[in-house]
């Protein structure tokens, strides 16, 4: 069965979390959203999804559409913050940039970081999440703007600058991108491209990143099988919002 291009980067996202268990997943948008509620739908049943506001719920609900009414635990705000720090979260967060040791930029970009040529979000959670559990990247389209040899502000700390105590606890897993998967599984922590989706060329994506990526045994991303794609097409995402991240090839 022909696949598109997102239902590609859904699956990739969806085996971010695979082994992750009973811990609260946090995806930061529309393709990783579907991932998460992918994996637990098929090989990660026990992983927590928040409906968004204040509680865990139970079920499979479609993207743009109303969490189920099934609740499994009240998670108020404060909560999160005991989660956070105990290490019980996996997080996929944005980046308007990235860097080959997985320093993450969603503050700001050029000029004084006074006064900046272009003010972003700010850091917003991103230290905490870094030093304290698994942070993965969902990147929607890949290039050499976003992955860049040095960030213009670290707001996620990558491999080359975890120190101390803190650093036991620092876990960068992937970065998803519309072009392949990435990983830090290097000597030196640096970037490693793990996969390239289907029709993409290890040339395409090396071309795309600002900096050298580390190359070996490259793969390809995996394809949904027929009930993930069932599951995709029917119950999770019926509207086919994951083409406005991704568009079809």
């Amino acid at each position: 069965m022909t696949t598109t291009r997102a239902e590609i980067c859904a699956i990739a996202c969806a085996e971010a979390f695979r082994g992750d268990g009973e811990i609260l997943v946090s995806p930061m948008a529309l393709v990783p959203s579907l991932g998460a509620r992918l994996a637990r739908e098929t090989f990660e049943p026990d992983l927590l999804l928040s409906d968004g506001e204040a509680s865990y719920v139970s079920g499979p609900w479609p993207l743009g559409g109303t969490p189920p009414e099934t609740v499994e635990a009240w998670v108020p705000f404060r909560s999160i913050f005991d989660l956070v720090w105990a290490g019980r979260r996996h997080v996929m967060m944005g980046a308007s940039q990235v860097d080959r040791f997985g320093n993450q930029n969603i503050s700001c970009i050029g000029g004084d970081f006074s006064k900046p040529d272009r003010q972003l979000l700010g850091v917003r959670g991103a230290p905490g999440n870094t030093v304290c559990h698994t942070t993965s990247y969902w990147v929607p389209k890949h290039s050499a703007r976003v992955f860049v040899p040095t960030v213009d502000m670290v707001s996620g700390v990558g491999n080359d600058r975890r120190d101390g105590e803190a650093g036991r606890f620092h876990d960068l897993r992937v970065v998803v991108s519309d072009l392949g998967v990435m990983d830090f599984q290097t000597p030196d922590g640096s970037m490693r491209l793990r996969s390239v989706h289907p029709g993409v060329s290890v040339q395409e994506v090396q071309e795309a990143t600002g900096f050298e990526l580390s190359i070996d045994d490259v793969e390809e991303t995996r394809t949904p099988t027929d009930e993930e794609l069932r599951l995709i097409r029917e119950v999770l995402d019926p509207k086919n919002l994951r083409d406005r991240e991704v568009a079809p090839a």
